[in-house]
This record gives C-alpha cells, structure tokens and sequence, in this order.
C-alpha cells in the first residue's frame, strides 16, 4: 500500500484511468476538459510570480551582473544549435519514413481552419523582440507573458542591487514570498492524479483511436524522431557534459507523467525548478534559462514543425529539393521563436511557415487536427526535458553546480 502514496504511482494511475473513462464514456470528455484544464489554471496562477522571484532571487544572489550576462549568452547559444539539430532530425526521418505517401487528398476534413491563418496573418515576426519589452508589466503578469517578465525581473533585479540596505530587506521579503508560492505549489501538485486524469480522458474520449488508423505513420514518425533526439543527440551531449541523462530522468519521473497526462509543460515548470534548485544548480542558473527555455528551446515544437511541414508536402506530392529543405529550417528557426505563450501556436506557427513558402496548400492542415493531441503530449514532454538538460549543461559550464549534492539527489 505504501506505493500507492507516491507521486508518479497515483499519476500512472490516473492516466490509466483516463484511457479506460475516455473509452468507455465519450461523453465525458467534456467534464474531462474541465477537469483538466482546473488543474493546469492552479499551476498557471503562481507560474509568474514564481518566475519573476526566482530570477530576482537569482540575479541578486549570483554575486556579478557579468555572470549573468555570459550565462544567458550561453543559453541562448546553446537553444539555437540544439534547435537546429533538432530541425535536421525532423526533417530527415520525414524523408526516409515518408509519413504522408498514399495519403488521400480528395476527402480532407472539413476543418475550420479561420482562426490559425488569420491568428499567423497577424503575426509579425519583425516585432518579436520589440515584444519582449513589456509596456505594462502588471499586464505581462495578468497574461503570463515569461519573457516579459523575465525581463522585468533582469531590470529589477540590477535595480535592487543598487539601493543598499532597502534592497537587503527586500530580498529577505522576496524569499519568504517564494517559500509561500512554493508550498501553495506543493497543495497543487496533490492534485496531479486527478488533471492527468481529466487531460487524458479528454484527450480520448474527444478524439478517440480512430483518427491514429489514418495518420497512425505521422505519429509513430513523431515519436521516433523525439526519442532520437532526447536519446542520441541530447544523451550525447549530457554524456560529453558528465552526466546521466536517464538518471535525470529517474529524477522527473513524476514531472514527466503529470505532462504526458496533463499534455502541458506548464504543469511542471515551478517543480522542474525547484527539483533543479534541490539538485545543486544555482539559482541564478534555473531562474535565467527556463523561462528563456520555455521561448527559445522548443526542441519538440520544432520537430512537430519540421516534420509537419515534409508531411503535407508528401501528402500533395509536392517533390521539396534541397534548397527548399534548407529554406524551411531557416524559416523554422525564426517562425518557432513565436510558438511561446500563444494558445494553438504549433498551428499558428506552421500556418504561418507554410504562407511563407507558398507552396504547399493550407488546406492540409485539417489533417492535422484530429491527432495533433496525440502529438502534444510528445511535444510537451520534449521541450520539457530539452530545457531540464539545458538548465543542467549551463550550470555545468559555468561551474554553478555543487556536483556533491548533484550526485547525491539526482544520481544515488
């Protein structure tokens, strides 16, 4: 009975759970949503003062204004090669499984497809970084909005530590404040069993197995593609960094289970930061890389990207050469950038990539719908694990990791 009092234990069960309820009551899946997305607005609600304090807390404690600099010079290095690979692996599997072949084009869903092709009409890709620049940070807090108010906390941070004795007692004041959020999260967390529970019978019972028999190649090439890349490309590098990637996972595990049910990163952001904090790695660190990650390091939202778009060429027999391949990963890795913090961006983003290459028919993306879900959870998990192994190499190089207790929590 003891087992049935941890965390993934009763995760896994919900999930199961879920599966067996979405199958067996379709109709559920309304109160399943809801269900659901209550849990996910718990999380949502202490996410961004839980940002904001953390990089704060981070910046004032790191000692030098100059190490923070190098350190978010670095991730954003780091996001833009791994984004890359990511991009290739995409593209490369899609060519050699080509999930699209023999696909039909003559009985595409009649998917309303208005509201992504008018969201990615307005979407200007020259503002982006304008945007990070808040005009109303209370606004930025309302919306969630984590690079503006990474920002803000950079700015605020510098300005702390420049009023002496009033900023001591801030800090002090701030940590207490994080303490609180912290245990508010923990409250929430209990309730974990039970979102995995709603996300996947909604997800079941809304869009059911049948819509995996047509595109059931897509999936199974995302997922391999997904695997690869966490498994070879980021296994490599946490190998060449001095670390066990499938120990790390060992240590998430339970993060990981609350994404695949709940089919949201955002679920797990604070724990992912907290488990990180308690593995050794400096404050500073966690606080600044992510939330960069969660704009700038969407390893599964790329691939999803990639792949997609090789999909539907496939699926109009649309022959691609490579330049045009080369084409789409520069495009991708300017286009990606924009899925963060915007409800539907995998379609939005990729409406927009595919209005820009003007070549392949918009109309494919109603094939998509059906099993996107079953995508999202992979990619949720992907951009997860992607930014937890960033986090780790980052405060590896800048030796901001007490490699004793790393081992201790993570690899004993």
């Amino acid at each position: 009975m003891k087992y049935f009092k941890v965390l993934y234990i009763q995760v896994l069960i919900g999930i199961a759970a879920g599966v067996i309820v979405g199958s067996l009551f379709p109709s559920f899946a309304p109160t399943a949503k809801l269900i659901s997305d209550t849990f996910i607005n718990m999380i949502k609600m202490v996410i961004t003062p839980v940002i904001f304090l953390t990089v704060v807390l981070g910046i004032t404690g790191a000692g030098s204004l100059k190490k923070v600099g190098r350190v978010g010079g670095k991730g954003l290095i780091y996001f833009e090669v791994v984004t890359t690979f990511a991009l290739i692996i995409g593209l490369v599997v899609a060519n050699l499984l080509k999930p699209g072949a023999g696909i039909a084009t003559d009985h595409l869903p009649k998917e309303n497809l208005d509201k992504y092709t008018s969201a990615a009409k307005d979407m200007n890709w020259g503002e982006f970084f304008s945007h990070i620049v808040p005009t109303n940070i209370i606004d930025s807090f309302a919306k969630g909005d984590l690079l503006q108010i990474l920002f803000f906390g950079v700015l605020f941070s510098i300005a702390i530590t420049k009023i002496g004795t009033a900023g001591t007692k801030l800090i002090a004041t701030f940590e207490n404040l994080n303490k609180a959020f912290f245990q508010v999260i923990h409250l929430v967390m209990k309730l974990s069993p039970l979102g995995a529970f709603g996300g996947m019978a909604y997800t079941i019972g809304k869009f059911g197995f049948a819509s995996l028999v047509i595109l059931g190649k897509l999936l199974l090439a995302y997922y391999i593609t997904s695997l690869l890349f966490i498994f070879v490309v980021l296994n490599l590098i946490a190998r060449y960094y001095g670390f066990s990637l499938w120990k790390l996972l060992g240590y998430i595990k339970a993060e990981l289970l609350i994404v695949l049910g709940a089919s949201s990163s955002e679920a797990v952001l604070p724990n992912i930061m907290e488990k990180l904090e308690a593995a050794g790695c400096e404050r500073s660190v966690v606080g600044l890389i992510i939330p960069t990650g969660y704009s700038f390091n969407l390893d599964g939202t790329t691939i999803y990207l990639s792949m997609a778009t090789i999909f539907l060429a496939q699926v109009f027999h649309i022959d691609l050469s490579l330049a045009q391949q080369l084409t789409i990963i520069g495009i991708l890795l300017i286009t990606s950038k924009g899925a963060a913090g915007v409800t539907g961006s995998g379609f939005i983003v990729l409406t927009s990539t595919l209005t820009i290459l003007k070549v392949i028919p918009l109309e494919g993306l109603a094939l998509l719908i059906g099993v996107d879900r079953f995508m999202s959870e992979g990619r949720a998990l992907t951009n997860m694990i992607g930014n937890t192994v960033a986090t780790v190499i980052i405060a590896k190089s800048e030796k901001a990791v007490d490699m004793e207790v790393y081992r201790k929590v993570v690899e004993s």
